[in-house]
């Protein structure tokens, strides 16, 4: 068997090294000129820290990242509304990583080139087209590095693994319109600064229509320091009007954030001068799309956030793209036909991934913020008093149910 998968991100080139690991051939065509590190910071989840862990990539991940030990939920304040371990230090057999998208990406491709060999990833591939029949599917790409005539390809199966603007998703669904927007405008950056709290726990402040979020994602310059992820989350613009295309991912403005910035107030953090001394941080509209009623088409289906793309909360992103690529490569190395496999695998997957799309869309396990922010918005001396202890932790343990990272799922692997 071959798998074409088009798309280079942690979804695409998890997949890649899952199959190889289970004998199945598979090439990874990706439209960027190089595989790079971009981006800022993300979580990933200890039930997708496994499946990463099973690959032997956890020495590099601990170069790389840092081992989360807690979790904050603030209000806007800097008052504490739940408190708990992560990773290894809440039981879990392996860690939760606070890490830079672009170094956890690059980890997966040194994995790549290296069991797969160099040509198993394709840059400066765009997807043009493809068509499938009984046998299997073909495949065109153009180049965008040289402008060469491109590249012809054949294989078993094709992967969507192509991000929010999939191309292979449009090719299926040419009328589902611009990305979904609740109006909420994202600033995100990282800058190398005094380590807060212990150094590997992370802040999140505000409900859904204000939110800060701080968190270490590498080691700093010096022993008292770490690269540290920031991000602005302010409900600023009209939902029925998405920003288009071509506006995601520009060099935010100090004069944009600032205000909004001000809002907020953590213990031991000067949030301004952070922000201040970030010398270059990207602006993004915080946008899903609605699940589909499938992903496969005969050959073809749709994996990580081509498939589901969701809101940044619950830190679920990366780490639902690495449980599909568990699911779909275990289907195909199982499977009597590549059809039967993908069939299985969206049965299994979608439902899932729909349901943590609409959790995060009311705040997922953040929602106990907001739950707090209601009652008391101008804060509290006692938050036991504001909402009990059973009603925030069902907030927030309900959803890591629904997500697959309880505390019983992860020591029972369900």
């Amino acid at each position: 068997m071959r798998v074409i998968i088009v798309g280079g991100g942690i979804g695409g080139l998890t997949l890649a090294l899952m199959l190889h690991a289970r004998g199945i051939g598979a090439t990874v065509y990706e439209q960027s000129g190089e595989i790079r590190e971009v981006g800022v910071g993300i979580n990933t989840l200890p039930h997708a820290i496994r499946e990463l862990a099973e690959l032997g990539l956890l020495p590099a991940l601990d170069e790389a990242g840092i081992r989360t030990r807690e979790l904050h939920y603030m209000n806007r304040f800097g008052q504490t509304v739940w408190s708990e371990p992560r990773g290894l230090h809440a039981g879990a057999p392996v860690p939760q990583f606070s890490i830079h998208r672009g170094r956890l990406q690059c980890v997966i491709r040194d994995a790549v080139a290296e069991r797969l060999g160099q040509d198993a990833i394709r840059t400066g591939r765009r997807l043009q087209g493809f068509i499938q029949d009984e046998g299997g599917v073909t495949a065109h790409f153009s180049d965008t590095r040289f402008g060469g005539a491109g590249e012809t390809t054949r294989g078993d199966i094709l992967i969507g693994a192509d991000g929010i603007h999939s191309a292979v998703r449009a090719h299926y669904f040419p009328n589902q319109g611009s990305p979904r927007w609740q109006g909420v405008q994202m600033w995100r950056g990282a800058c190398d600064w005094p380590a807060f709290l212990d150094g590997e726990s992370m802040i999140i402040a505000g409900g859904m229509a204000g939110k800060l979020v701080l968190y270490p994602i590498g080691q700093g310059a010096t022993p008292q320091t770490r690269l540290t992820n920031w991000v602005v989350n302010i409900r600023t613009g009209d939902p029925e009007r998405p920003p288009p295309k071509e506006a995601w991912s520009k060099a935010g403005r100090l004069e944009d954030v600032l205000p909004f910035a001000r809002r907020f107030s953590v213990p031991g953090v000067d949030i301004l001068a952070l922000i201040q001394a970030t010398g270059t941080f990207w602006e993004y509209p915080m946008c899903d799309r609605d699940p589909l009623p499938r992903w496969t088409h005969g050959r073809v289906t749709l994996l990580g956030d081509a498939a589901h793309p969701m809101y940044p909360v619950g830190s679920n992103g990366a780490s639902q793209a690495i449980l599909d690529a568990r699911c779909l490569a275990d289907g195909l190395a199982k499977a009597e036909h590549p059809r039967q496999a993908l069939a299985a695998y969206e049965a299994q997957r979608l439902p899932a991934t729909a349901e943590v799309v609409a959790m995060n869309r009311v705040g997922g396990p953040e929602r106990v913020i907001d739950a707090v922010e209601a009652l008391a918005p101008q804060g509290f001396d006692d938050v036991e008093k504001v909402l009990d202890h059973a009603s925030r932790e069902q907030i927030v343990k309900g959803y890591a149910g629904k997500a697959g990272f309880s505390a019983e799922q992860l020591a029972g692997r369900k």
